[in-house]
């Protein structure tokens, strides 16, 4: 079934295409919610907002070609309304943090490079957390998703070299991030 037969019967009320759909597109609309998001709400909390904006919204999209942006304007407009209300949720970036690094603690044996890594990972989502809005984004869906430029276009609709430029910077200033938190060396 294509995907536009898929949103207009999750719009005329098909609970199963509305999971579908959403079962599709969870993934990146996470990473988009995780670029827009205050630090204090919890990921989960507004994927769960998201998806029940979705069921209840989607009748009113008149255009099945429109969906992938319709859909990442309400996962922005779901994140950024919570950091409006000044939600103080727990929970910092924990879908990312639990993609990009397996919890070591999980498995009998404690792999040492693996505590190193959960570390590093940890340490990274963090970082991504203090860029700029313009290049969270951009660097979560194609860091974390794996989306081509195209993909992200399609996501976003800013042109490919808007976000090439985007990661690109974004990158960079994770570098710079990364180097003013590292310990400093010691000298005598």
């Amino acid at each position: 079934m294509s995907e536009s037969d898929l949103i207009r019967r999750a719009s005329g009320g098909d609970a199963e295409a509305a999971g579908l759909l959403w079962q599709e597109h969870r993934r990146w609309v996470a990473a988009v919610v995780l670029a827009h998001k205050p630090r204090e709400a919890d990921l989960e909390d507004l994927l769960q907002e998201v998806a029940l904006a979705v069921v209840e919204k989607l009748h009113q999209l008149s255009d099945t070609g429109a969906f992938r942006g319709w859909l990442r304007a309400v996962a922005v407009n779901t994140a950024r309304a919570t950091g409006r209300k000044q939600t103080r949720r727990k929970g910092l970036l924990k879908l990312a943090q639990t993609e990009l690094a397996d919890d070591p603690t999980r498995h009998d044996y404690v792999d040492p490079s693996g505590v190193e890594r959960a570390e590093r990972s940890r340490k990274l989502i963090e970082l991504v957390g203090e860029l700029p809005e313009a290049y969270r984004e951009c660097v979560l869906l194609r860091c974390v998703r794996g989306m081509s430029h195209a993909q992200i276009s399609a996501v976003t609709g800013m042109p490919e070299t808007t976000i090439e430029t985007r990661i690109a910077r974004g990158r960079r200033k994770l570098k710079e991030l990364a180097q003013e938190t590292a310990p400093k060396a010691v000298t005598k």
